[in-house]
């Protein structure tokens, strides 16, 4: 069973990654002081601002003169959403840690719940959105990705579950101790293996804008995602060598047995040039997988930071 903190330490660290957020950033703040100060907890609220190209640390200075649990971190360039908590993450000083967007659509009220089923003696407890509060088409590409990694990476994903949940000390504590530049912090806790549960939670529309990830942005994450956690596809190029290697036998068997019963012909000049173009796309495709990987391989060998700060408010 969790402790209970003791009164002069940080129960909760709130993270949150901001990018494109200028207008919702005072609007957060605001929701989740007012459902503290209901619950009477202390907590922290660490606002990661990712390089975003409008106003939105101007935004995060402005909340956090004059209240101290707000902190901001800004990093020197656009890092990415899963780095971006990484740095939040590294900076927290609670006992349990909450992970939520800034948009308003993972709801503040909802963290006690959270919390209270943590103590219940889990580790990890997920929200999970009954009813996405996303369009359509949205709703639809998240599955259909979701499908696709879950079997690319062989890891089961809920196209329902995301970023926001709550999570135990030593649970970010393994997480922290994770090196790899490529970051997708779903996999990175599930591979942590503590226990874990999810509970139904509210999800609201988004307060204002839209998302900032694109299908190319989500492809691009998908693509880094199985490369740093599947060898699944090196094992498909692998299986497909091998069956074609079994075709070309077969196919010589028959095209010597068919010469010595009616005799040698002349094979047709279409359907040699369409076996070579097929036979060296093939022999691309596979050097192009194996390119992939061996590319990762090289960004992980420069042992660069995962992200670098420009600037933090409100930290000792």
């Amino acid at each position: 069973m969790p402790r209970e903190p003791q009164s002069s330490e940080v129960l909760l660290s709130i993270i949150s990654p901001v990018y494109m957020a200028e207008k919702l950033v005072a609007p957060l703040v605001e929701a989740i002081d007012v459902e503290m100060a209901r619950w009477e907890c202390t907590y922290e609220i660490i606002l990661v601002e990712d390089g975003s190209p409008d106003k939105s640390w101007e935004a995060i200075l402005e909340v956090s003169t004059g209240n101290p649990r707000v902190k901001g971190l800004k990093l020197s360039r656009n890092f990415g959403q899963h780095k971006a908590i990484t740095a939040g993450l590294k900076e927290g000083r609670g006992e349990w840690f909450v992970v939520m967007d800034c948009d308003l659509q993972d709801r503040p009220e909802e963290i006690e719940g959270l919390y209270r089923k943590a103590l219940e003696g889990f580790d990890i407890v997920l929200g999970q959105r009954v009813e996405r509060q996303d369009g359509f088409f949205k709703k639809l590409f998240s599955k259909c990705f979701y499908k696709t990694l879950s079997w690319l990476t062989g890891t089961e994903f809920d196209a329902t579950i995301a970023n926001f949940g709550i999570y135990g000390k030593k649970v970010i504590k393994a997480i922290n101790g994770m090196n790899e530049p490529i970051r997708f912090f779903p996999v990175m806790v599930k591979w942590c293996g503590f226990k874990a549960v999810s509970i139904p939670v509210s999800h609201d529309s988004r307060l204002e804008g839209k998302s900032s990830y694109s299908i190319m942005k989500l492809c691009n994450l998908g693509l880094d995602i199985v490369l740093a956690y599947s060898d699944k596809p090196l094992r498909m190029v692998a299986a497909l060598g091998v069956t074609m290697s079994l075709i070309s036998i077969f196919m010589t068997i028959l095209v010597v047995e068919r010469a010595l019963t009616h005799g040698f012909q002349v094979l047709g000049y279409a359907s040699l040039v369409c076996l070579v173009l097929f036979c060296t796309g093939l022999i691309v495709f596979i050097l192009g997988v194996v390119g992939l990987y061996i590319g990762k391989i090289f960004e992980s060998t420069k042992q660069r930071p995962i992200y670098l700060v420009d600037e933090r408010i409100n930290f000792e």
